[in-house]
């Protein structure tokens, strides 16, 4: 089992930053990938970015030259770092581990941005 507690979020104005944090426990020595994924009212969760173990990244295209994600493998964390901020970033952002043969999820954190 792994557990994930996200925090970081909150309100911003539009070009603002804010920086997510994801630290997990549990058995976290056969997580694979992490990421960070959102949703929005009404709309389906959507990947934001993604790092593997070695740190291979990916971004949704949405957030490519404005969030970095990374990891630090001895705390057990991942970070999303996001910048230029948008009133479309708004959503509810949760943090994802994934291990051979499941995928943990946690339980969010709303970032709002206003315009």
């Amino acid at each position: 089992q792994v557990q994930l507690v996200e925090s970081g979020g909150g309100l911003v104005q539009a070009g603002g930053s804010l920086r997510l944090s994801c630290v997990a426990s549990g058995i976290t020595a056969n997580i694979r990938t992490m990421g960070w994924y959102r949703q929005a009212p009404g709309k389906q969760r959507e990947l934001v970015a993604a790092i593997s173990r070695g740190g291979s990244t990916n971004y949704a295209d949405s957030v490519k030259g404005r969030f970095t994600i990374s990891r630090d493998n001895a705390k057990n964390t991942v970070y999303l770092e996001m910048m230029s901020l948008k009133p479309e970033d708004t959503a509810v952002y949760f943090c994802n581990a994934g291990v051979i043969l499941n995928v943990y999820w946690g339980q969010g954190t709303q970032v709002t941005v206003s315009s």
